[in-house]
């Protein structure tokens, strides 16, 4: 540790945001930058804790310790070696994630956590300017073919590790640019995608296919990559959103949350969205409906869209500000979140039920919200019930579905290959990522359900090693 007394001597200092008046006139990214200077300053808060909670609640296992002190000592390149050692997109997660890591520093006991995810974005990007990050091409081929489906962070991920382990690995995507959400799901203001493409490129290099407009299970057949792969990785993610099946769904101006995102993140790449297909919220009253990330990015591109107002609502209650005494730390804070998006101008409302929308020639002008009450009963479990004489009918023309999403697609390939699910719906896989075909398995969200892009890396690597201990046994 270079400085034992760092998180006593050096306050907190985030980057933060770029002014709002400035940033909602583009898709620019949000978070600002600090000089070198004041980053060696922040990394010189770690504590190098004897027990580093921290690197327990990561989901890659970062070993934070480590390469804060590499950075507060100046030594870049051994941060981001330390970094790539366990995450292979640390440029995706120093942006995106929403930091388990800070919320387990012994730091945020007192709320003065360390800037980890920031620090880490920081090595990452240190690392690729002063060319620290280059193609590591196997030595040895073992000639064995993996197919990984899907080019999320689970199937990249994989991807990665299988090829380094010497194998030939084929990326198949079926949109017309790698990524998945990573991609097309998380606003340019929060990822510029010019991060994704820079480390596609890396993984061509090193030797990785990579194939998109290649929807398998309708352009390729699952048994076509049977036959020509000598495993089968499903990252497919958990793409079946969540409905609303009320009264008036089917009103135009109703849409699920990730067609609006990602055909604006289409139209950021220059495509041409016909009018009649455009979901827009120029001038229109906003309802977004659903409390997590993705509602907050809705409510963001909303804001960039020039709406005329825009509202968030979540049908659970509004947390706390702070712990309460059943959620105390180390564990993730179930606490009122704030983002960027929020900040631009947004109002938000709990404890808020829809029961339906209302129209006018197919076309949506009001939705009818309810307020509802939280209670246990006698067994303990959770019961909402609606407040009588709490109904309100407001105005709005766009609504948007961000209730997440409850498993992989079932239908095409998983259907085709035969794969088993759980209750869930979730693809079914041993203790060894297979599914019930022996040679498929299965990584991130597809099998474990809709959750963070660290969570997905993490998985994707675990696949990845299981994949090659099926190889190795093949001969």
């Amino acid at each position: 540790m270079g400085n034992p007394k760092g998180f006593m001597e050096v306050e907190r200092k985030v980057s933060g945001y770029r002014p709002v008046s400035e940033r909602v006139d583009d898709y620019g990214e949000v978070e600002q930058t600090l000089n070198e200077t004041d980053r060696k300053l922040q990394a010189s808060r770690c504590m190098d804790c004897g027990i580093p909670f921290c690197h327990w609640a990561c989901p890659v296992g970062s070993k934070i310790p480590e390469w804060q002190d590499a950075v507060y000592k100046g030594e870049w390149k051994l941060a981001s070696d330390i970094l790539h050692s366990t995450n292979s997109f640390p440029e995706f997660t120093g942006r995106v994630c929403p930091a388990p890591c800070e919320k387990s520093c012994v730091l945020a006991i007192h709320d003065e956590t360390v800037t980890i995810r920031e620090n880490e974005c920081s090595v990452v990007e240190k690392a690729f300017a002063s060319g620290f990050v280059l193609p590591r091409i196997p030595k040895v081929r073992t000639g064995k073919k993996v197919a990984v489906i899907g080019s999320g962070p689970a199937g990249l991920s994989a991807a990665d590790l299988l090829n380094q382990m010497g194998h030939t690995v084929t990326i198949f995507e079926k949109d017309e640019a790698v990524g998945g959400l990573l991609r097309f799901g998380i606003p340019d203001f929060k990822l510029n995608k010019k991060v994704i493409d820079r480390r596609i490129e890396l993984f061509r290099q090193e030797g990785i296919n990579i194939k998109i407009n290649q929807h398998v299970g309708l352009d390729v057949s699952g048994e076509e990559l049977l036959k020509g792969y000598d495993s089968v990785v499903l990252a497919i993610g958990a793409m079946q959103p969540r409905d609303l099946p009320v009264e008036g769904r089917d009103l135009k101006g109703v849409h699920f949350a990730m067609d609006f995102l990602t055909q604006q993140n289409r139209v950021n790449r220059g495509v041409k969205v016909p009018a009649k297909n455009r979901i827009e919220a120029k001038g229109k009253n906003v309802l977004v409906i659903g409390g997590g990330d993705t509602g907050s990015d809705c409510v963001g591109t909303s804001i960039r869209q020039k709406a005329k107002s825009v509202t968030q609502i979540e049908i659970l209650p509004q947390p706390s500000k702070e712990r309460t005494l059943g959620n105390p730390w180390p564990y993730w804070p179930t606490t009122l979140r704030t983002s960027s998006s929020h900040e631009e101008g947004c109002e938000r409302k709990w404890s808020l039920s829809t029961k339906r929308f209302i129209g006018e020639n197919g076309v949506l002008k009001k939705v009818e919200l309810v307020e509802v009450h939280w209670s246990k009963d006698d067994k303990g479990a959770w019961k909402m019930t609606e407040v009588q004489g709490t109904e309100k009918i407001v105005d709005v023309e766009l609504v948007l579905l961000s209730m997440g999403f409850v498993h992989a697609v079932h239908s095409g390939l998983v259907q085709e290959l035969g794969i088993e699910t759980d209750q869930r719906g979730n693809l079914k896989i041993n203790n060894k990522y297979q599914t019930s075909s022996d040679k498929v398995f299965a990584a991130g969200d597809s099998h474990h359900g809709a959750s963070l892009v660290v969570t997905a890396i993490q998985k994707g690597r675990e696949a990845a090693e299981s994949v090659n201990e099926f190889l190795s046994k093949l001969g």
